[in-house]
């Protein structure tokens, strides 16, 4: 099976290792990186929960992924997991914006699986672990600087960033604002039909005023209450 040109981490780390004989070596744990030039090497599986060891894998150990399963030739690097929390890695990194604060947490990132180059991160807005939270992209030409555990970028906010997944109380949030926004605009209008009606209103009332000998009155003529009664047969 042909393998993709891209893929997240966080889809490389959901699927299980198995070598040759389908031998099974567990789930993905981590990455393993170069953050200077934002580039993947590898990645490191866990073969069982009460195992202390580490599988690590390069990416060009990859030679097919069917369903959940990655297949792997040759054998792995073993290591532990003390050792590989040393490695440089920008993963759960705090992204600082432009004044120092904290805007996000890097969650994931997309990469180039036959080169490893890293084509952009994924930031979440506090806890990447939480299942559905929003992700924001943020490019590599946005990060300015880097330390362990920090990324500093030239945004000022994530409302800087394009949004590529949203949540389900962000879309909430999304559509809610749009209704109020709608409403305002509605109520808005309808003010100002009023005001526009109330100054024609204004324009209309002093031609009420009309004389006396106007177009509707210039033929009558005031009549006495006994003239009336003559001419009238009934009275």
């Amino acid at each position: 099976m042909k393998l993709p040109k891209e893929i997240l981490l966080s889809e490389l780390l959901n699927h299980n290792v198995k070598g040759k004989n389908t031998l099974n070596y567990g789930n993905g744990e981590n990455v393993w990186m170069h953050p200077p030039v934002h580039r993947i090497l590898g990645w490191y599986s866990r073969p069982s929960n009460f195992d202390l060891k580490r599988n690590v894998w390069r990416l060009n150990q990859i030679t097919q992924i069917i369903d959940n399963d990655i297949y792997v030739k040759g054998d792995p690097a073993i290591s532990d997991l003390a050792t590989l929390n040393r490695f440089p890695t920008l993963i759960e990194a705090n992204l600082i914006n432009i004044n120092g604060s904290k805007i996000g947490v890097i969650a994931d990132f997309l990469f180039n699986m036959k080169t490893g180059k890293i084509n952009y991160y994924l930031v979440s807005r506090s806890n990447p672990k939480i299942p559905g939270s929003s992700r924001w992209k943020l490019n590599i030409e946005n990060i300015k600087d880097q330390q362990p555990g920090l990324v500093f970028c030239e945004s000022n906010s994530l409302d800087d960033l394009f949004l590529i997944k949203s949540s389900i109380k962000n879309e909430f949030w999304q559509k809610g604002k749009k209704i109020f926004d709608r409403f305002d605009d509605m109520k808005n209008i309808a003010s100002n039909r009023l005001e526009d009606w109330l100054e024609d209103d204004e324009d209309i009332n002093p031609n009420l005023d009309f004389k006396q000998n106007s177009f509707y009155n210039k033929d009558i003529t005031s009549r006495s209450f006994s003239d009336k009664k003559d001419d009238d047969p009934w009275i």
